[in-house]
């Protein structure tokens, strides 16, 4: 460490927890130079900044500048450690409920249609995937104080199932396939009285199984039920209404897919604060002290242009506004067999 802060007032805020080599929790704030962290004091984690912000009635960035320290750690290091986590967590990890809606993006309607022609022909009827998604163009950015359409929603696990940045991907020996969904993630807590408050947005990548969801559009919840990384930075505030970013897969060290993701508001069928809506008007999404992962939606996978990734594959998923790539390398598990259940 030394004791030089590169960050400049009016820069955007990103924020990422991670451990040092003595095992010690910290959240560091992401320098201008974009390869350091400046170490926030007397933080161990992003739920506690949030706690505080929600306790004292101030915006997360009030706090994180006063906490703001000169020191500055090796964020490169850190990351080729092994050392950074996501950038939120809970130590209760059922306290962290991971969730996300699909069909926000025009490549995602395109490539689920796709699974649907598969299935039933060509010449089906359209799909319930396109109605969704038409009916999400048609009302799924209300005008402010109005209620706008309900988008598709489901349930990805809870805070075991997000891998660190780095971290291995697994792919269940149960699954048919495994693939990346590069997608930008909303993270939330709800505070003491139940109001949800929105602590920023994170690259994340959903991975699901497609193959298993082309069998029938009904296993969607099923496909859903798999593992994810978020991060490695957290953006502190506003969205922008456009995020450019990319999306590939190395094999061996080679790229073998690449595609453009075109992501925020601009480009999606429905607005966050119509997301959100559908999401906490639900009292059980409401509950004080729990922690929230959103997956707003992908906008290109790899699935849909034929390419079928798998164990030793290492999935990019970069955007400039979100600082350093997500990097995941896909690792296949031990076959658990069938499993039983005892009576008691």
């Amino acid at each position: 460490m030394n004791n030089q802060s590169n960050h400049k007032a009016g820069q955007s805020m990103r924020l990422v927890q991670f451990k040092t080599p003595e095992g010690a929790r910290k959240v560091g704030r992401v320098s201008t130079d974009g390869n350091h962290l400046h170490p926030l004091r007397n933080t161990a984690t992003v739920r506690e900044l949030a706690e505080a912000a929600i306790a004292r009635g101030v915006a997360l960035a009030t706090i994180v500048e006063e906490r703001t320290t000169t020191e500055t750690v090796d964020y490169d290091r850190l990351l080729a450690d092994g050392l950074v986590l996501a950038p939120l967590d809970h130590d209760e990890p059922s306290r962290l409920l991971v969730t996300g809606t699909g069909l926000t993006h025009t490549g995602s309607a395109n490539a689920r249609d796709k699974m649907h022609m598969l299935t039933h022909g060509e010449d089906a009827e359209e799909s319930d995937s396109l109605k969704i998604f038409r009916m999400g163009l048609e009302g799924g950015k209300p005008a402010k104080g109005e209620f706008g359409v309900q988008p598709e929603w489901f349930f990805k696990g809870v805070g075991t199932c997000v891998v660190a940045p780095g971290s291995a991907l697994p792919m269940p020996a149960f699954a048919r396939a495994g693939a990346e969904e590069a997608e930008i993630v909303g993270l939330y807590i709800v505070g003491p009285d139940g109001s949800p408050y929105r602590i920023g947005y994170a690259l994340g990548n959903e991975y699901s199984d497609h193959v298993t969801e082309a069998a029938n559009y009904l296993y969607l919840a099923h496909s859903k039920l798999r593992s994810c990384s978020i991060g490695p930075e957290l953006l502190v505030g506003d969205l922008p209404a456009e995020v450019r970013g990319h999306s590939r897969i190395r094999r061996d060290g080679a790229v073998i897919w690449e595609e453009e993701f075109l992501s925020g508001e601009t480009h999606m069928s429905h607005s966050i604060a119509n997301l959100e809506h559908y999401h906490f008007r639900y009292p059980m999404h409401r509950r004080p002290g729990d922690l929230h992962a959103y997956f707003f939606g992908a906008a290109v996978m790899s699935y849909a242009f034929g390419v079928q990734s798998g164990p030793g594959d290492e999935y990019e998923i970069e955007a400039e506004v979100f600082g350093k790539p997500l990097r995941n390398r896909v690792e296949l598990t031990p076959d658990e067999g069938l499993v039983t259940v005892a009576q008691l």
